[in-house]
């Protein structure tokens, strides 16, 4: 297998495709689509997305210090990619798409109803990189749909039909192939490590 040069760029994929919402939810709002988008600290839970500048939602952000991350699905596919190509100077987002805004807790801006997950965050601290500026941010609240929660108060988040962003286009989760720590929990694994551990002796 030969492999091919590219020059450096970001070729970092999948990425989530998530919605942003910014501004105030009794005033000027907005919605933009952020692909650069992560998660940096547990504790305590912090995020963050980096947007250009030039985007209208940007100034929002950097004046307000606040935003909101929602996490996007099979059914807002549309309003994903149209919330990324189309700007809030010329059309109201929320409208076109026929998104519904919902108060948040912590911040003034708007959260959007259809999302399973709404993550309020508020900035701590802004890095102008260079095309994008980082917001980095503090998660003060976190919005659950409780139709994924089951009887036992276990949060069903992969059923909800989560897309990713790979390559300019856009995926829905596939088929599960393991779980966090199946590695060292497979039946037998330990007692087989053993084993082959005496023959090397």
């Amino acid at each position: 297998m030969s492999k091919i040069d590219f020059k450096p760029g970001n070729m970092l994929y999948p990425l989530p495709a998530v919605l942003v919402s910014c501004g105030d939810i009794d005033g000027a709002s907005n919605l933009l689509t952020v692909a650069w988008a992560g998660t940096i600290c547990t504790n305590p839970p912090m995020l963050s997305i980096s947007v250009r500048p030039e985007r209208f939602s940007y100034s929002m952000i950097r004046e307000s210090g606040e935003f909101a991350v929602n996490l996007t699905t099979r059914e807002l596919v549309f309003a994903t990619d149209f919330c990324g190509v189309r700007s809030g100077r010329d059309i109201d987002k929320w409208e076109y798409c026929h998104l519904t805004k919902e108060r948040a807790d912590t911040i003034a801006c708007p959260l959007i109803k259809e999302s399973p997950v709404n993550i309020e965050c508020q900035v701590t601290e802004m890095k102008e990189l260079g095309s994008h500026h980082m917001f980095l941010a503090r998660v003060t609240a976190v919005h659950a749909d409780d139709k994924y929660m089951d009887e036992h108060g276990t949060f069903h988040l992969n059923e909800s039909a989560l897309i990713t962003y790979s390559h300019g286009k856009y995926f829905t989760l596939g088929k599960e192939i393991g779980h966090f720590g199946y590695s060292v929990q497979k039946k037998g694994g330990t007692k087989k490590k053993r084993k082959e551990g005496k023959k090397k002796i």
